[in-house]
């Protein structure tokens, strides 16, 4: 069994005794259910943005604890500060040590779009996601089948929720639907968690052109930005880079800087 099909069953367990505790309807009466959302497709498209998606992960399920106590306030705060087009924040409790309060924090101290970062398998999840402040959801195609991708983006929709779905192969393009705003290719080999930028660079042209790409995984080189810039990508999730560092903000202003000083030279070329 892979860590996804791990985790996706743990998550079937977890969402139902989560529909007991916090029916639906309940989710219903936050306060950010009927508040419009932020588009991440705008934000990763404006000119003063760097495209990078900035991402708070405390723990991974292969790497063990990144930064178990960084603070969402002041890392989401600076990371925006820094130039960041948009936030990712990890809500999975059990393999990644992320809550939903994590990215409610971070949307009472951010205007931007912010990307719940989760193993989304039941549309209850969808719900709590607008519930808890996110913009955006995240549709993982190795743990869905195209009906599922379909309506678990269908009702992202209806309720003002962009999506990101996220492929490693090039077949599973085949479960794009007209509701799916972007695709992520992710750049970690599953099988042997492998990470190569060079999976978005041979997955780049299958993906049709009214999506906004996104590679994710195993950015840590500003130049690898210039890279998939070139290709053509739009988008860029950095999340380990930034968070193992003692301070992710500084690490992320840091990186947009040198991405911004290769921009400059690649114009003067």
């Amino acid at each position: 069994m892979t860590i996804l099909e791990k985790i996706s069953q743990h998550k079937q367990k977890e969402v139902s005794e989560r529909k007991a505790l916090y029916p639906s309807k309940l989710l219903e009466q936050s306060i950010y259910f009927n508040t419009p959302s932020v588009s991440l497709k705008k934000y990763l498209l404006r000119p003063d943005k760097s495209g990078i998606i900035a991402e708070f992960k405390r723990h991974s399920p292969s790497k063990g604890d990144i930064n178990p106590y960084a603070s969402v306030e002041k890392t989401s705060i600076g990371y925006m500060q820094a130039g960041a087009s948009a936030l990712s924040v990890l809500t999975d409790k059990k393999f990644f040590n992320g809550k939903n309060t994590d990215l409610t924090e971070a949307r009472k101290f951010n205007f931007c779009p912010i990307l719940r970062k989760d193993f989304i398998v039941d549309e209850y999840q969808i719900v709590e996601a607008k519930s808890i402040g996110a913009d955006a959801i995240l549709l993982i195609a190795e743990c869905l089948d195209k009906a599922q991708v379909d309506q678990f983006s269908n009702l992202a929709k209806s309720l003002g929720l962009e999506v990101l779905m996220e492929v490693h192969s090039i077949d599973q393009l085949a479960k794009l639907t007209p509701n799916i705003d972007m695709v992520g290719v992710n750049n970690r080999n599953l099988k042997t968690f492998e990470v190569s930028i060079e999976n978005s660079k041979e997955l780049y042209s299958a993906i049709p052109n009214n999506f906004i790409k996104i590679s994710e995984s195993g950015i840590n080189n500003p130049a690898s930005i210039m890279e998939l810039k070139e290709v053509g990508f739009q988008g860029f999730l950095i999340g380990e880079y930034f968070m193992k560092s003692a301070n992710p903000a500084k690490a992320c202003r840091e990186f947009i800087r040198e991405v911004k000083a290769l921009e400059k030279t690649f114009e003067k070329v």
